[in-house]
């Protein structure tokens, strides 16, 4: 199976919408942030490993503290991926933090920031 085929997508697609289920309702840990989501997961052709990256609401204590939970649940988690895909292998999960929220974020307040001082200039030499 090729990386981008379509039956690997729809993988993928799958695997990250149980993982989702499974974390915002199944692990009960009190490290995994209850602000925790699923950004994406990319099964590898052969579906026996798997980067998901997650991406968690919060400082980055907050962040090291949902991975670590996260990473002591892999066991519970593959065994509900096993029990609700109907997948040959049930693929290794590991975990990714992912900064592309917190980075868009971040880009915006400083874009939002530019434009109000090239506001506030326009109006002055407008005067």
């Amino acid at each position: 199976m090729r990386k981008r085929s379509i039956k690997n997508t729809r993988i993928n697609t799958e695997v990250q919408r149980e993982l989702s289920n499974i974390i915002r309702g199944g692990i009960k840990d009190p490290r995994v942030s209850p602000w925790t989501s699923v950004v994406a997961v990319e099964v590898a052709p052969d579906l026996k490993t798997s980067k998901a990256y997650i991406s968690v609401l919060g400082d980055e204590k907050a962040q090291a503290d949902t991975l670590a939970g996260l990473q002591s649940a892999e066991g519970y988690i593959r065994r509900e991926l096993a029990r609700t895909l109907n997948m040959r292998n049930t693929p290794e999960i590991r975990f990714v933090i992912d900064q592309s929220i917190e980075y868009g974020v971040n880009m915006s307040k400083k874009i939002d920031e530019l434009t109000k001082d090239l506001k506030t200039e326009g109006e002055d030499n407008a005067e």
